[in-house]
């Protein structure tokens, strides 16, 4: 009797680069915390040189486990911004020393300043804007201080469903931006859908707020996965989106991948060069490997890793 032979399946060679999906990757951030950073045995495997790279702080892990991941990724060669979220910071003299173990055992000179998860201060602090009146910053010697955006609003900021002090705390931020010698940007939630956050970022350029956003953008991860942290970070208007999708059988096991959304972006990006949405930020819900491995194969030169670039 015959056997029967199957066909090997053949091996998948590299994929076709968008040159504009390149060009909207280039320089592109992503978010670690130091338990998911601790799992990656090599970022200079999967990251390009100089990425830079968010250090999440959630409320209750130690200090000492943030400046020790902030060491190892500045001693790799990458750009380091630890999250100073305000409601987890009980005094000025905390805030001082967590900016002095950065600067001195990490060398960083970035921020992402915040409220934080938190609904109750745990001391002093209620927001960044009072973590910037506080000077240290600046006396610390900090060159970019970027800040939390909001495409679809904050419940917490506005119960009333309103975007009036959302509004406020950004026409603050930009006050502070123009008469600061630091380099800032607005970091905003994940979102899912092109049209609305375009929408809302030339709003916001019509406003008067010019500075850069850099999109949150979901990292490649199973639908369950997405609609857990999309119901913990309150995106509540692109949730529909992923609701769409998992009433589609055919789709409810794929895990979801942004390319169709970072294409749509990337071609308004080339056709809109002066679009204030400045660069892609990566939230690896699915793991960093993950995400890394997407860009490195949609990415082309711009998410190349460092440790496959030439000088």
């Amino acid at each position: 009797m015959a056997l029967l032979h199957f066909k090997k399946k053949p091996e998948a060679g590299p994929l076709p680069v968008n040159p504009q999906l390149e060009a909207f990757l280039k320089g592109y951030s992503i978010e670690v915390m130091p338990r998911t950073a601790a799992k990656v045995e090599d970022f200079t495997a999967l990251l390009p040189k100089g990425t830079r790279v968010y250090i999440a702080h959630i409320e209750g892990t130690p200090i000492e486990d943030m400046v020790a991941t902030a060491t190892r990724l500045s001693a790799d060669g990458f750009d380091v911004m630890p999250h100073f979220p305000a409601r987890i910071i009980a005094d000025r003299a905390t805030l001082a020393d967590w900016i002095s173990r950065y600067r001195g055992e990490a060398d960083v000179t970035q921020a992402l300043l915040l409220a934080g998860g938190t609904a109750k201060p745990l001391g002093e602090f209620d927001n960044s804007m009072q973590l910037l009146e506080t000077g240290l910053f600046d006396s610390a010697g900090f060159t970019n201080l970027h800040f939390a955006g909001h495409p679809e609003g904050n419940r917490d900021i506005d119960p009333d469903g309103s975007d009036k002090n959302v509004m406020e705390a950004l026409r603050w931020k930009q006050d502070f931006s123009n008469r600061s010698d630091a380099k800032t940007a607005l970091a905003t939630q994940f979102v899912f859908e092109a049209k609305p956050v375009i929408e809302w970022a030339d709003a916001l350029k019509d406003a008067g707020i010019d500075m850069p956003i850099h999109l949150g953008i979901a990292g490649p991860a199973k639908l369950q996965t997405l609609v857990k942290f999309a119901i913990a970070c309150g995106v509540g208007p692109s949730l529909k989106v992923l609701q769409k999708r998992a009433k589609d059988m055919t789709k409810l096991l794929l895990p979801f991948e942004p390319t169709d959304l970072l294409t749509e972006l990337a071609a308004y990006k080339a056709e809109n060069p002066d679009s204030n949405i400045a660069q892609v930020h990566f939230f690896p819900l699915g793991g960093i490997k993950t995400n890394a491995n997407w860009a490195i194969a949609h990415g082309g030169k711009s998410a190349a890793p460092a440790n496959q670039t030439q000088d």
